[in-house]
């Protein structure tokens, strides 16, 4: 990431802050052909929450067999890559990806957007839904709640890659980030990992499985969506924005924008859910 000037007040001398930990991006590098600690907090989240997917339908769901949520996975993945993408050339980059239309397929290269991802999914489910014959309600339930492990690795990932960092702080857990200059700033990574990650993850489980949330279509989508929104909007109060877009109008940024529309869908799927009657 490329650095702007600087949102907040100058600090006045260099302050005590963490050293970022030297972890190699590449995990193992075999020829041209490296795995990446990002490439495995992918593999990572979409293993572990398939699985979390197949556990929660046998126990709590009972929408369908083991084996279309196996297949799910496929068209998840697919959704995934091919959203991120396009979500990132649409709402970060669209200037420089339209004067070099080509670098939009360089996916290896970085770029790849939470919303955008969020859009390839749902387009994935919906057509999933329609051919399997499945309650789209009840299908993103189950995707809502395996969402958030994804979530977790992959921010571990971005602190890892020391990308996505937050804004220049003298906070005593502030990191040192390589690519960031002198100042210590947020470790934004990590508070998203804990609060879209781990935190999102433990309530949505609470939920399912100790209030019977399954029963109500709809419901853990929608608390999905709103807590996602509201802990990004939070985060990006402190983390840097991305350089060729900067600050937006009232000192907002394009992760606030982008998840407005999901916190207003995701508050009319509770209400929709809780004045609807439970059913198995």
């Amino acid at each position: 990431m490329i650095e702007t000037a600087p949102l907040v007040a100058p600090l006045a001398a260099p302050l005590a802050a963490l050293a970022f930990p030297q972890i190699d991006p590449v995990l193992l590098q075999l020829g041209p052909f490296a795995i990446r600690w990002y490439a495995l907090a992918y593999i990572a989240g979409l293993l572990l929450g398939w699985r979390y997917m197949l556990r929660l339908n046998a126990n709590r769901a009972h929408m369908t067999k083991a084996e279309v949520i196996d297949d799910l996975l496929v068209w998840a993945i697919v959704g995934i890559i091919l959203g991120g993408r396009f979500g990132y050339v649409l709402f970060y980059n669209l200037p420089y990806y339209m004067d070099n239309p080509m670098q939009a397929l360089a996916v290896w290269e970085g770029g790849m957007s939470f919303h955008g991802g969020l859009l390839g999914v749902t387009v994935a489910m919906f057509w999933f839904a329609r051919r399997h014959n499945l309650e789209l309600l009840r299908l993103s339930d189950l995707v809502s709640c395996a969402v958030p492990l994804g979530l977790f690795f992959g921010r571990i990932a971005n602190f890892i890659n020391g990308e996505l960092y937050g804004r220049a702080t003298d906070l005593p857990w502030a990191v040192l980030f390589p690519h960031a200059g002198p100042l210590p700033r947020h470790p934004s990574q990590l508070y998203e990992a804990l609060l879209e990650g781990a935190v999102l993850f433990a309530v949505l489980a609470w939920l399912a499985w100790r209030r019977n949330a399954t029963q109500r279509p709809g419901l853990l989508t929608g608390v999905y969506l709103s807590g996602y929104a509201l802990a990004r909007a939070l985060v990006e109060l402190v983390r840097q924005p991305d350089a060729q877009i900067g600050l937006l109008p009232f000192g907002t940024t394009m992760g606030q924008w982008l998840s407005l529309p999901m916190l207003l869908g995701g508050l009319y799927l509770i209400w929709r859910a809780r004045t609807s009657p439970a059913r198995e």
